[in-house]
């Protein structure tokens, strides 16, 4: 075979080159596919929070507390009778918020999954995730789907616009009835999030609902988040396959 002839899938200007796209964008969507079916992923609880929040620095409390709210709920999920993986921990992969929720989990001997993104400004995926369940993406989008596609539930730690981007994503889709299943959403640390975002004056100038409101909960401490994920979530449903979010068709 002359280099001029090499199939399409081996030639890497092809590939790596703007008609290629389509085929890279696919690849990110079917081989977090096929990782999480191997591995026998039922369904995640994801963990959203700053990069920035050092184990020793002013953020060193919501990483304590991330850390042992991944760790409960990881020994909660361990103690379901279950044929498959079922809220397994899932974050961004990173530093920060990110690494303590993986590290919770490993402090519990569980799974846990982190879907990296690379960056200009590299930002290497944390030593606390399962290996085989380490991603890489390039696409933001792709990334933000396979947060949704498994997740039953969120816990949103303080951060800046990537968490705000990641939550306000979320809560449109609930908002909106997109989505088949309600994904719990609990926003950890009360005082910053109600400092950060007026809630309330977004439903006095009438941007959103006050039923709205009703889309996410407050948390203080681990424990209080675990016992709202538990009276939300119900894992009767054991099928051992990917349980995905699916958006609703439209209303005849």
């Amino acid at each position: 075979m002359t280099e001029d002839s090499k199939l399409a899938y081996e030639d890497r200007s092809f590939m790596n080159g703007n008609d290629g796209r389509p085929l890279r964008i696919l690849a990110e969507y079917l081989e977090p596919l096929q990782r999480f079916a191997a591995a026998n992923i039922r369904d995640t609880i994801v963990f959203f929070g700053s990069a920035r929040a050092a184990p020793d620095g002013p953020m060193a409390q919501y990483y304590r507390d991330a850390r042992e709210l991944a760790r409960l709920i990881t020994l909660w999920s361990k103690g379901l009778s279950s044929h498959a993986h079922r809220y397994v921990i899932c974050s961004g992969g990173g530093g920060g918020i990110m690494e303590a929720a993986n590290r919770g989990a490993s402090d519990a001997a569980g799974r846990s999954i982190g879907l990296n993104i690379s960056l200009p400004h590299e930002q290497h995926p944390n030593p606390y995730i399962t290996r085989s369940l380490s991603l890489e993406f390039h696409y933001f989008f792709m990334r933000k789907l396979w947060f949704a596609h498994l997740a039953r539930a969120l816990v949103v730690f303080p951060g800046g616009f990537g968490t705000l981007d990641e939550l306000t994503e979320i809560l449109t889709l609930a908002q909106t009835r997109k989505l088949e299943r309600a994904i719990p959403v609990i926003l950890y640390g009360s005082a910053f999030w109600r400092e950060i975002i007026n809630f309330d004056a977004l439903v006095r100038h009438g941007m959103i609902a006050a039923e709205d409101l009703q889309l996410f909960d407050f948390a203080d401490e681990p424990g209080a988040a675990l016992a709202l994920l538990r009276s939300r979530l119900h894992p009767g449903d054991d099928d051992a396959q990917p349980a995905f979010a699916h958006s609703r068709g439209r209303t005849p």
